[in-house]
């Protein structure tokens, strides 16, 4: 049989590239046996003390903001307050637990990635870099971890109970006395026939992440491919190949534990009729997520009965009309592992978060320069107590982005240095998933309303202000409301989606001390401005 041609010169080079590969590895171990423990402890302590501090505070606003909400009925309301005991007293336990196992791992993995990471092409001094580079930089990082936790601790909890407290108008959940028995059953049913099921599905389907998992693995190892591309990730990725039936154990194990959850959300449906179906329907779900997951065929060989009526748009004046032909035309699959031309086409996370903060950077010179915002509300914003800038901001941003995307004929978006971000280049995850679909329905509803320039400047003025009628009165951008009053519900509608995505962003990991960073460049400006003008904006 002859040898495949390029073989034996990539055996060649991964032989020559174990010993400098296994000295780097050794290095790497000995400054993490020093750092590790530091950084560690860094995340422990600090972490711990914010758990444990704001325990007390963060129990009784939760159950204050619950007792207080119009977002539930008033059974709900007492049925969630007599629950509340069980996640008060878990929290701090799991909290803990997590902190232990983050501090851990990202005390380890930081000196191994900056060892790596030394012997790139663009470094220069390789040698001085190896035994330098994961030292105080690591330990920056541990306290990097605290900050982004206390910011998640302040200011996204409270951004979230916020929220809860001033919801109006109608009740979204409410709970009838007379529907508890259905519930019940359908509850029950769930337990009985949904947890055995989708356990069995998660066991018959191990075997097969195992096999194609190492499959995957061995053939990128030889081709210096997939997560082997990049030297930083080659002790990750060989690490991996051992410890792969590991990762495939704790999936395993999260898919069982997963039953539980899909299996009692029976008794969360609005009748007991979708409680039954939704029993029924799961099973395929499930069966079809891990076919994707696994890169299986398409589809299910379960039922999948419609357990939920079709929703009513809230905004039936607004067709959305879904860019389906691109889109369907490329495979929705994604193999387990992704192949090397794949990671050259998909975006980096931090490439775009970063050019999401340039652009907001960018965005708010430009409006200091036009006088729609102040030094006050740059000040305002430190005690959280500024929705212009807050959210404003990051809803002109992404406002300008679609309009950018629409103009320009995208079925993606266009981003601030027209890198295009689309379905197929978008990076992979869940987070992602979550974002991805309201940006495209936004899009889709802007273009479907089919602005004329001024109604556009009003949307801008809109999305930034937060419907201030004060301060939309102030700054004058050639925006004008329309005439029409159902175009203006339009546009107010719009403006208010684009707020609700922008709020949800703030709440994110690290989105505080990025955001912050930003405001002080704003501030900076300001005040440069403020010296050549001698007045305060408008």
């Amino acid at each position: 049989m002859d040898v495949p041609e390029g073989l034996i010169s990539r055996l060649c080079h991964l032989v020559a590239f174990l010993p400098f590969f296994l000295l780097l590895l050794l290095l790497a171990v000995v400054k993490a046996a020093f750092i590790a423990p530091i950084v560690f402890v860094t995340v422990l302590v600090g972490n711990a003390a914010l758990i444990l501090g704001l325990y007390p505070l963060h129990t009784v606003w939760t159950c204050y903001c619950i007792a207080r909400t119009k977002r539930f009925g008033s059974l709900l309301r007492v049925l969630i307050l007599l629950l509340m005991p069980i996640p008060i007293l878990l929290w701090p336990l799991s909290a803990l637990i997590g902190t232990i196992l983050a501090g851990l791992g990202f005390a380890i993995a930081l000196p191994l990635m900056a060892t790596f990471e030394a012997v790139r092409e663009d470094v220069p001094n390789k040698l001085s870099e190896c035994f330098t580079a994961g030292t105080w930089s690591s330990i920056k990082g541990g306290f990097t971890i605290v900050r982004d936790f206390k910011d998640i601790c302040f200011h996204s909890y409270f951004s979230v109970m916020d929220g809860l407290l001033e919801a109006g108008g109608e009740t979204i959940m409410d709970l009838r006395i007379s529907h508890v028995p259905g519930y019940i059953l359908a509850g029950i049913l769930g337990m009985l026939i949904d947890v055995p099921m989708i356990n069995l599905i998660v066991l018959y389907k191990v075997p097969i992440m195992l096999f194609k998992g190492w499959r995957q693995l061995i053939q990128d190892l030889i081709g210096r491919s997939g997560p082997f591309l990049e030297s930083v990730c080659v002790p990750f990725a060989g690490l991996l190949i051992l410890l792969w039936p590991v990762a495939v154990g704790l999936t395993a194990i999260a898919g069982i534990l997963s039953s539980l959850s899909l299996g009692c959300y029976a008794a969360a449906e609005n009748s007991t009729t979708s409680g039954i179906l939704y029993v029924i329907a799961v099973i395929s779900m499930f069966d079809e997520f891990t076919n994707d997951f696994l890169y299986l065929r398409e589809g299910s060989c379960f039922p999948r009965p419609k357990y939920r009526k079709a929703a009513i748009s809230r905004s039936a004046s607004l067709p959305i009309k879904r860019a389906s032909t691109r889109e369907e035309s490329f495979p929705l699959k994604r193999p387990l592992i992704k192949t090397a031309s794949m990671k050259m086409q998909e975006l980096k996370a931090i490439v775009i978060w970063d050019n999401f903060f340039m652009a907001c950077e960018s965005v708010g010179k430009e409006l200091i320069r036009a006088g729609a915002i102040r030094i006050s509300d740059l000040e305002q914003w430190q005690n959280s107590k500024n929705k212009t800038i807050n959210i404003g901001i990051p809803s002109y941003v992404f406002l300008q982005c679609f309009v950018r995307s629409i103009k320009s004929g995208s079925v993606g978006f266009v981003m601030r240095d027209n890198v295009e971000l689309t379905y197929i280049n978008r990076p992979e995850g869940r987070v992602f998933d979550w974002l991805f679909e309201p940006m495209t329905l936004l899009k889709e509803q802007i273009k479907a309303a089919n602005l004329e320039s001024t109604e556009e400047e009003y949307l801008y003025k809109l999305a930034l202000y937060c419907g201030d009628a004060r301060m939309m009165t102030s700054w004058q951008n050639d925006g004008v409301a329309p005439a029409d009053a159902v175009k203006r519900a339009q546009l107010e509608g719009l403006s208010r989606r684009l707020q609700g995505f922008s709020l949800t962003i703030s709440r994110m990991p690290t989105f505080r001390r990025r955001f912050e960073a930003v405001v002080k460049a704003l501030l900076q400006e300001a005040r440069q401005g403020l010296q050549k003008n001698g007045k305060d904006g408008w």
